[in-house]
């Protein structure tokens, strides 16, 4: 029986979620996202876990944060004949999902990242109110490299924290950001040693869930109002780009190219 895509811990009101899939950088194709999705809705909303979810923390295995949708299985998909971009089209339902849900809960979710992130891995990190990075982790675009237009609020969520001069270059250019610069444009908060990664992410959680809980939830629904108004129908912007990009020729030759050199 194979293991768990996404693993869940409950502790002290904070429910952490682990990406499970090392071999693939933590990669999220149909089943993992639905799962992603579902940790993650759990973690909204109190009742789906009968009890009181004060804090969330995405977590890793391996050497990948996540890496954004599995292109391989896409890949697998468009060779047993399917159409990219009604793969898309599918998938991005779950994704932005996931997006919404990360800012629409009110209460505090940290992003512990050892490891890459990139794709929508990337626009997960920026949903997040808290940003822990090791010292290993790395930080992609990757949408643009392959051929592809963002998604998962990238658009929205990594311009709000960077700046759009600095969103702009990495769309054109796709740089890899190491956990220094990632700190520099305030990607993320802090850059702790890997070792003590998980430590510090379980002090702050801790910390987080001592504070008062529907305060702090109402305080981040007050700045999702403010600074992301726009958020779903930039989602849905996204979603109907990316489902036109993924059927053009020069994304299948670069899809292929990917695969090829996996």
């Amino acid at each position: 029986m194979s293991e768990p895509t996404v693993l869940n811990c409950l502790q002290d009101g904070v429910l952490a979620i682990t990406l499970n899939r090392p071999a693939v950088l933590n990669a999220l194709d149909f089943p993992a996202t639905e799962a992603l999705a579902q940790a993650i809705q759990a973690g909204k909303d109190d009742d789906a876990v009968r009890v009181v979810v004060r804090v969330v923390m995405i977590k890793d295995t391996g050497r990948g944060f996540c890496a954004g949708g599995d292109i391989k299985a896409l890949w697998e998909h468009v060779q047993r004949g399917g159409s990219a971009s009604h793969y898309l089209r599918d998938l991005t339902v779950l994704l932005h999902r996931i997006t919404l849900d990360l800012r629409l809960m009110e209460k505090p979710v940290i992003a512990v990242i050892n490891g890459t992130a990139s794709g929508a891995g990337m626009s997960y990190v920026a949903a997040c109110d808290i940003r822990l990075a090791g010292e290993n982790a790395r930080f992609k675009q990757a949408f643009t490299s392959i051929g592809l237009t963002p998604d998962s609020g990238w658009t929205t969520l990594v311009p709000l924290i960077v700046g759009s001069a600095k969103a702009n270059e990495l769309l054109l250019f796709d740089p890899i950001l190491d956990a220094k610069q990632a700190l520099e444009l305030g990607l993320v908060h802090e850059v702790v040693p890997g070792e003590a990664l998980g430590k510090r992410a379980q002090e702050l959680a801790i910390k987080l869930a001592r504070r008062p809980k529907s305060a702090l939830g109402g305080a981040k629904a007050l700045l999702n109002a403010s600074l992301l108004p726009t958020l779903e129908s930039q989602l849905e912007r996204e979603r109907q780009r990316i489902i036109i990009q993924a059927g053009s020729d020069e994304f299948i030759e670069r899809l292929n190219a990917f695969v090829n050199r996996l």
